[in-house]
């Protein structure tokens, strides 16, 4: 794959520090224990508010590195989940890990994990992210949350990021959210999380950051509508899955919107050739996993019969992202660090139309760190393939 680390090969375990202090360690390799002791090292540099570790569940064991890691840093909050590849200051990578961490000249983190979502209820997740927040804010000793944002790292095999996306909203009140569905590198047999030394899936972790540093949090897709529209006409919506498009075999109608034979149906044609439904006006992406021997669609997000799709073309990744960066500067002044969730269906789209390298060179350019997801989250909506997330302005 053109633009991507040979994992086999390279074993290196990098740093790079901004000018607030953000610090990124990574990995292009497997050395969980190498990548732990740099963390460490880090830590004993400057003090620490909380570390986010994304990392490929093919090279690092959740429980192992969760484990090693709270036995070098004991009093390092952190936190973290496994992804589809990730994207470090030298550009995008697959099987490795990194970590970033928040300084506490401009940082204060409180991490929340909330366990089984999946069959949890949105009551209780509404009221637990409600304590969250209470508790967050009598530790600051503020009523003030124009400072604060929350971050979601969910299991994305559980099929529950709507529901559980919602209720967060619900229970954070005016709190904006950002998050990502954890990944396993498109093998769709299982995520997994860490936080504090633990390891975890089915899970939800929640952490609500107070920022002194500039901040804007963001959203992006580059999706152009076509006259194509499906309507969901038989579904399981419990399993996402699309039986019938306009009373014919989902597959097989999806394939004809976009001018190929189901046979030839693969990851590449659905990033390339994204669904999207119209909320509010504008559009958002309903990504498809995969087709079934059935002639069934499987999604990444919540489906239903009578649901109205339209089909999409991807077009312009570069410079959609470029102006999106853009407006963030209008907002932050010039950008300091950019963390986020990338789909990774965009990634494989870079792929399909030969712009990776365009792309890790634009990443690289404003310093977005972040991992390919199997879907993000902004404010009260799950949602796919995009580009999402947080920018920090320099320190004023």
């Amino acid at each position: 794959m053109v633009g991507f680390v040979n994992w086999k090969i390279t074993q290196l375990v990098q740093r790079r520090q901004y000018h607030s202090g953000i610090t990124i360690v990574w990995t292009t390799g497997s050395d969980t224990v190498a990548f732990c002791q740099q963390i460490s090292k880090e830590c004993e540099k400057q003090r620490i508010a909380g570390c986010t570790v994304y990392y490929s569940s093919r090279s690092h064991d959740a429980a192992e590195l969760s484990a090693i890691l709270a036995a070098e840093q004991p009093h390092l909050p952190f936190y973290g989940c496994s992804t589809c590849g990730e994207i470090t200051p030298d550009g995008m990578q697959d099987y490795g890990a990194i970590a970033v961490l928040l300084p506490t000249k401009w940082f204060e983190v409180s991490i929340q994990v909330i366990e089984q979502v999946d069959s949890l209820g949105m009551h209780a997740v509404s009221q637990q992210a409600s304590e969250h927040k209470t508790n967050f804010l009598a530790q600051l000793n503020t009523s003030n949350t124009d400072d604060i944002y929350a971050t979601l790292l969910i299991d994305g095999l559980t099929y529950s990021e709507e529901p559980v996306t919602a209720a967060l909203a619900r229970g954070l009140g005016s709190i904006p959210l950002i998050g990502g569905s954890a990944g396993d590198d498109l093998a769709f047999t299982g995520t997994s999380q860490i936080v504090n030394g633990k390891s975890y899936s089915r899970a939800a972790v929640v952490t609500l950051t107070k920022c002194s540093l500039p901040f804007s949090l963001y959203t992006e897709n580059n999706f152009v509508p076509t006259p194509h529209k499906l309507v969901v006409t038989e579904s399981d919506p419990d399993q996402r899955t699309v039986k019938e498009f306009n009373a014919e075999p989902a597959a097989i109608a999806y394939a004809n919107a976009i001018g190929l034979s189901h046979e030839e149906l693969s990851s590449r044609n659905y990033a390339s050739h994204a669904v999207v439904v119209r909320v509010g006006g504008e559009y958002y992406c309903r990504a498809i996993q995969q087709h079934n021997d059935d002639l069934s669609l499987t999604f990444f997000c919540a489906i239903d019969n009578g649901v109205v799709l339209t089909v999409a073309r991807s077009e312009g990744m570069v410079r959609s992202t470029r102006a999106a960066i853009e407006r963030i500067e209008h907002q932050v002044g010039k950008i300091d660090v950019m963390l986020g969730f990338d789909c990774i269906y965009r990634k494989l789209d870079a792929q399909h139309r030969n712009v990776v390298g365009r792309m890790e060179s634009l990443y690289q350019e404003h310093n977005f760190i972040g991992f390919n997801t199997y879907g993000e989250q902004f404010n009260s909506m799950h949602i796919n393939q995009t580009f999402t997330g947080v920018a920090f302005g320099h320190p004023l």
